[in-house]
């Protein structure tokens, strides 16, 4: 019967169905071949051959199916973009994302730790904490608080003991430290010019007369026991001959202890503040010493004021303090009285010394 069947269909019958027949079958072979490249991708739906992510609009059997490694899509909305983003074929490499581990951009903002490029190395009761005060002010300067007193009794703990002392600074920002002791130490010049030839030191002078009678009184007040100013400053008043070994009169012999410093640094690079200027005025000061450090004059006559009590300007308040900043008990203190005879024969004992600095720095600082 199946033989008269196709008889009544002609000759032409058999080869027509074997046709169909294999096209049906190339058909489904290209399909299951086209679903099978789609579906080799990752976890994120992302074809490793189209590089491209694809996703499912909707919930569709065949696509349950056959896709079951692919997301559904994003809802709508905006694309953010950021400057330095990936391009598409980068992101397509990338492996699927993470949270994010540490933020690396607030030690950025923070700073780095650096060595100083700067240095108020003297002199001692001059004037280099209300200096360093002062300068703390500057957006562009950080410095910091305490004397490390590197360069003369802590060299042998190394330049990184002494960098990881130092406050956070930017690119943009001058790490900055005091100590006045450095001054009158015969290896600190040395010392500091084998951490940067390039370092800017501040000098802050005064009268040595009145600098050694501040030594003199602090340490009084610290030590009331002490021998007298007049007994400490002679080795014999009556031919008045001065003590230099006593430290209190030693630092006052500014061109003595400069001639270390110029045997390394050229006088260019070392800056005198006037300690008696810094007094009367303060904003022309610490207006010079910015010029120095190569920084804008941002600290002017408006952070000033003169506090008649203390004798001494003080910083007025600022956004960042509630309160007017003074220097501490020790700063502007009464001076202990001295005979007046004693006075005109220290004055004798340090002006040769005074004018051989006045024509060294090249600058009168009018002490006699």
């Amino acid at each position: 019967m199946a033989y008269r069947v196709l008889g009544r269909a002609g000759p032409a019958q058999p080869r027509r169905a074997r046709r169909l027949l294999f096209a049906f079958t190339l058909s489904l072979s290209c399909t299951y071949l086209c679903y099978s490249l789609l579906c080799c991708c990752d976890d994120l739906g992302q074809s490793r051959l189209l590089g491209a992510p694809r996703c499912l609009r909707g919930p569709s059997a065949g696509g349950q199916k056959l896709l079951p490694k692919s997301r559904p899509c994003d809802p709508p909305g905006p694309t953010p973009s950021a400057p330095g983003a990936p391009s598409a074929s980068a992101a397509a490499a990338a492996p699927a994302p993470r949270l994010p581990a540490a933020n690396h951009s607030g030690s950025a903002r923070m700073g780095t730790k650096r060595l100083p490029q700067a240095l108020i190395v003297g002199v001692k009761k001059g004037g280099t904490r209300a200096v360093l005060e002062f300068i703390r002010v500057h957006p562009d300067v950080r410095a910091l608080g305490t004397e490390p007193h590197f360069f003369d009794r802590n060299y042998g703990r190394g330049l990184d003991w002494y960098r990881s002392l130092m406050p956070r600074t930017l690119e943009s920002q001058i790490t900055l430290e005091k100590t006045p002791s450095y001054f009158v130490t015969q290896e600190a010049p040395r010392r500091i010019f084998n951490m940067s030839r390039d370092t800017k030191l501040i000098v802050v002078v005064r009268n040595p007369v009145t600098r050694a009678i501040s030594d003199y009184t602090q340490t009084l007040s610290k030590k009331p026991d002490i021998p007298t100013f007049e007994g400490l400053s002679f080795r014999n008043r009556t031919l008045g001959q001065v003590d230099v070994s006593w430290n209190a009169i030693r630092i006052g012999m500014y061109a003595l202890h400069l001639e270390s410093w110029l045997q390394y640094f050229p006088l260019a690079q070392i800056h005198f503040v006037s300690g008696e200027r810094l007094i009367t005025d303060p904003a022309g000061e610490m207006g010079r010493v910015q010029d120095f450090l190569g920084i804008k004059r941002f600290i002017t006559d408006k952070h000033f004021y003169f506090n008649k009590t203390k004798g001494f300007p003080c910083l007025r308040k600022t956004e960042s303090s509630l309160l007017p900043r003074c220097l501490g008990k020790s700063k502007g203190r009464t001076h202990v009285q001295i005979d007046p005879e004693v006075i005109d024969q220290l004055r004798e004992f340090y002006r040769p010394y005074n004018i051989k600095f006045y024509e060294t720095v090249g600058q009168d600082f009018r002490w006699e």
